[in-house]
């Protein structure tokens, strides 16, 4: 294991890659916010991201992330049950966690180059 390919970096791309695909999703759902009896998806991020952490790399790429169909919300006559508000509030909440973990992964970047740079600044 290499100074850039350590536990901490592995765990911040499976929660990038996990932020990821719930933006991917969540647009998907306001994208068919008016198509007749189409239902809400997301991921349990949380469950998700504890799974990936439990497996080595080799078995997190291999088993798919659990996409699921999100049952007991409110449904219009048309049978849709997707929810601009509930949509634009994950959307919100999915790109602090994504800005979250961009930071925290440039930051130990900056760490990695002050280590190889001697301590220096430049």
């Amino acid at each position: 294991m290499s100074l850039v390919d350590n536990t901490m970096m592995q765990n911040l791309t499976r929660a990038l890659d996990l932020t990821a695909l719930r933006q991917r999703v969540v647009s998907e759902n306001i994208a068919n916010i008016d198509t007749p009896g189409y239902k809400t998806r997301d991921i349990d991020f949380a469950a998700e991201f504890r799974r990936a952490l439990s497996q080595d790399e080799s078995d997190a790429a291999a088993v798919p992330v659990q996409v699921r169909t999100l049952r007991g919300l409110e449904e219009r006559p048309d049978g849709n049950n997707v929810s601009i508000d509930r949509e634009s509030l994950l959307m919100a909440q999915n790109q602090l966690q994504f800005q979250t973990g961009v930071a925290v992964l440039r930051s130990e970047f900056n760490r990695l180059q002050l280590a190889i740079s001697g301590g220096s600044n430049s």
